[in-house]
């Protein structure tokens, strides 16, 4: 309840957080107004998300189920309500996040949008149909309907199909030498080729001496024949006569692609397949009564496959169009222009939802927002700058300012200096990461963080001074890259210099990501070559920091070695929560189960047994120097790096190899992680950089390449002075860095500048300008520049 004397939260206009508890927060009591766009921030790690999403809109969700049915309040129990004593003046919530789940291949912008509805509403309603077509429902123009979908390709645009050449790639051999490589190992390809034996086929023969006809049927039937088999006797044992059933290669090949639960097998099967498009539909992916169907003398596919920003003009409708046309065309247009104005202009509908990254899947997300109508809300958005070139921020804070206007409360969890001096209020959590964090240093207008002496933020948001420029290295040659034709890049050419520090800039979509991608091709004077993505490390919490860097293995080797797991017999395996054994068998070691949410996303709660723990009591009786294993797993990695420490200087020399993993967590800014930590809750800058240390933690020989892409997304500029020591760092010690960055920072200590653009999509795709990032700052066509120019000359 709350105080008697405090005001009466539904009139003061303040949220009001009291005791919060999440995570690493302290005890946390915050005001924040509704009604203003307040930005949350803090080094990575501080508490921020805890605070804006793990409390606030979790307590907001939390409402939201308690008010609806009976079976939703079950689930507030498993999911669990956020540790916070009281919290009033919240009104309902929308969150959104960088997505960190893995769309389908049948999730699209448009569908993300709900652009490819209204689209196929149009059709519908106000399509030009050929001569005595009926009028088919808007079902009828959706990929992903019965209705709608290629009979062929099922909707997807795309077949997978078997060749001759991929199935037999030596056809040298005979078939008992194993020509047709498709076919699986041990007994079942045996049975394969004594079952062709038996059908009178020549499987000794090499397989160029066959007859084709022989060798197609071979491969490619569609009959299943069973014939006798009679097997070679064995010299320790007698084999009877058994009826096997023939299955042709490129059968096999497609049954275990599809159908086969086991991933490797699948990843074996794809290896003789080549994805070619529809060769009904032509990769349009509808039927062809859908396809009839035209508006503007365009298909819907037709339509799907431009820019938005093009797909606006193309439904502008004639002076004779139908009332119908010219209202479903307007709403379109109002709609994509929203999108345009969060610089997505360059994408398409029919554009696959995993190819973009998570802050492009936010901003669609955000432009949808805007259309809802939606009022008196809090929308709790993370990092919605990730990924954007500082022309694309300027509009970003355009359109929060809209729903703000519309009577919302926008609360952002951001990194990006404009958009803090943007905001009406700002919260800043710290004053470091993990335990050293959870505190609100500040929480008032943006002037007042100033006088906040313990703000890692401050330093850089009321700094003044001009970017410190590096001396810039003398490149020892060149990597020439190109001419690239692909996606939106057209005959490119560009050049990296080997020995350098290089930033790849343009506004989003310009090519950057595509032009890197290339360089994978090009490997002239590179020993080795590093890519580091911020694709997830995994996608349930059974993956997490510990098992990707390795250092686990080295943790259960300790507790193996313990007198306490001799004694009981208990080995290395004993210690893994991914196999039977010692693992909590009710979660089966993720520690956490799935909970099933009826209308909203699956969601992710403590195991009811273990607690999280991951294993059986059994197990975690065992300890290392008075820790279970799943405290360990607990344990920081600044934390752990202490624990381990003392263990070695104490005597224990098995447990050195974990300190090398442990201090290059710590040289990328990662310390305040938890080694358990599952990759469900990483951010794609925390997956990138976990990935960066694994790399680090190697002995490296010889010139390395390491490629990263916008390796700064999700940390705050304190973080990023960390992340670029290292990284210059590498360049000092021989070898070579590109970045894909926005952040100007980062370009003005950059040695060599590749400058992509000037747009995006087709008004971007050329190199506009090369060199020292003060010539790049001089260029009259870069966008890049005057906010290069800004940062290195104010």
């Amino acid at each position: 309840m709350p105080h008697p004397d405090s005001p009466d939260p539904r009139h003061d206009g303040l949220v009001r957080v009291r005791g919060a508890r999440e995570h690493n927060l302290r005890g946390v009591d915050v005001d924040v107004p509704r009604d203003v766009l307040a930005v949350f921030t803090g080094v990575s790690g501080s508490g921020k998300s805890s605070l804006a999403f793990g409390t606030i809109y979790a307590e907001a969700q939390r409402r939201y189920f308690e008010s609806v049915a009976p079976y939703a309040r079950r689930l507030i129990h498993q999911v669990g309500a956020p540790k916070v004593g009281e919290i009033s003046g919240l009104p309902p919530a929308v969150s959104l996040q960088q997505s960190r789940s893995a769309p389908t291949s049948r999730s699209s912008v448009g569908t993300v949008t709900t652009l490819s509805n209204s689209l196929r509403m149009l059709f519908s309603r106000a399509g030009r149909y050929p001569a005595g077509a009926e009028r088919l429902d808007s079902d009828a123009f959706s990929p992903n309907t019965a209705a709608g979908a290629c009979p062929r390709c099922h909707g997807i645009g795309r077949v997978h199909r078997t060749t001759e050449a991929l199935l037999v790639p030596d056809p040298g051999l005979s078939i008992r030498e194993g020509a047709i490589a498709a076919w699986p190992g041990a007994w079942q390809g045996k049975n394969l080729r004594d079952i062709l034996d038996a059908l009178g086929h020549d499987v000794d023969r090499p397989w160029r001496e066959l007859e084709q006809a022989d060798r197609d049927w071979i491969l490619f039937t569609d009959e299943q024949p069973v014939v006798t088999v009679h097997p070679v006797r064995d010299a320790d044992r007698i084999q009877r006569p058994y009826q096997g059933t023939y299955m042709s290669a490129d059968r096999y090949v497609l049954k275990t692609f599809a159908d086969s639960k086991s991933q490797s097998l699948r990843a074996k099967a794809e290896k003789f397949l080549e994805s070619t498009p529809c060769p009904v539909c032509g990769g349009a992916r509808l039927r062809a009564e859908s396809l009839a169907v035209t508006f503007a003398g365009r298909t819907i596919a037709e339509l799907a496959r431009l820019p938005l920003s093009e797909l606006a003009d193309a439904l502008s409708t004639p002076g004779d169009a139908s009332e119908t046309a010219r209202v479903l065309t307007d709403d379109l247009r109002a709609r994509l222009a929203t999108v345009t104005e969060l610089g997505l202009g360059y994408l398409a509908l029919d554009r696959p939802t995993p190819t973009l990254s998570a802050g492009e899947l936010q901003r669609l997300r955000l432009a949808t927002q805007l259309r809802s109508g939606l009022f008196g809300v809090v929308y709790v958005l993370d990092e919605p700058s990730a990924g954007l070139h500082p022309a694309d921020t300027e509009s970003l804070l355009t359109v929060l300012d809209r729903l703000k206007a519309a009577g919302n409360s926008v609360f952002v969890v951001e990194h990006h200096l404009d958009v803090m001096r943007h905001a009406d209020w700002l919260v800043d959590v710290g004053p470091l990461a993990g335990e050293h964090g959870g505190r609100v240093l500040h929480s008032g207008p943006v002037a007042g963080l100033r006088d906040v002496p313990d703000s890692a933020t401050a330093r850089f948001l009321f700094d003044d001074s001009p970017a410190v420029e590096r001396h810039v290295r003398e490149p020892r040659g060149w990597l020439k890259v190109g001419p690239v034709t692909r996606h939106n890049l057209r005959d490119v050419t560009a050049e990296f210099p080997f020995g350098a520090f290089t930033a790849v800039t343009g506004v989003s979509g310009s090519g950057k990501s595509t032009l890197i991608g290339e360089i994978t091709e090009e490997l002239d004077g590179v020993g080795r070559l590093v890519v580091v993505d911020q694709k997830p490390i995994g996608r349930t919490p059974r993956s997490n920091l510990a098992t990707y860097t390795g250092l686990f293995d080295v943790v259960r080797k300790l507790f193996a070695g313990t007198d306490a797991a001799k004694e009981r017999g208990y080995g290395v395996g004993r210690f893994s929560f991914n196999v039977p054994g010692g693992r909590c068998e009710t979660c089966q070691g993720e520690g956490f189960v799935s909970v099933e949410l009826l209308f909203l996303p699956s969601t992710y709660a403590p195991c009811p047994d273990c607690g999280g723990a991951r294993y059986n009591p059994e197990t975690l009786q065992v300890t290392y120097r008075g820790r279970s294993i799943a405290e360990v797993l607990d344990l920081t990695v600044e934390s752990a790096t202490a624990f381990f420490t003392d263990a070695a200087a104490a005597g224990d020399d098995a447990a050195r190899p974990v300190l090398r993993s442990l201090r290059t967590l710590l040289d990328v800014g990662l310390g305040y992680l938890r080694l358990g930590q599952p990759a469900t809750e990483l951010s794609g800058g925390e997956a990138q950089r976990i990935k960066l240390a694994s790399e680090l933690q190697r002995v490296r020989r010889g010139h390395t390449l390491y490629l990263l892409d916008e390796p700064t997304t999700g940390l705050h500029p304190a973080d990023v002075e960390v992340l670029l020591r290292q990284l210059h760092g590498l360049v000092d010690a021989g070898h070579s860095v590109v970045v894909v960055e926005h952040d100007m920072a980062v370009v003005a200590g950059a040695d060599w500048v590749v400058d992509l653009g000037p747009g995006g999509g087709d008004a971007g795709g050329r190199v506009v300008v090369a060199g020292p990032p003060r010539l790049v700052a001089a260029d009259p066509d870069s966008r890049t520049a005057p906010y290069l120019a800004r940062l290195l000359h104010r």
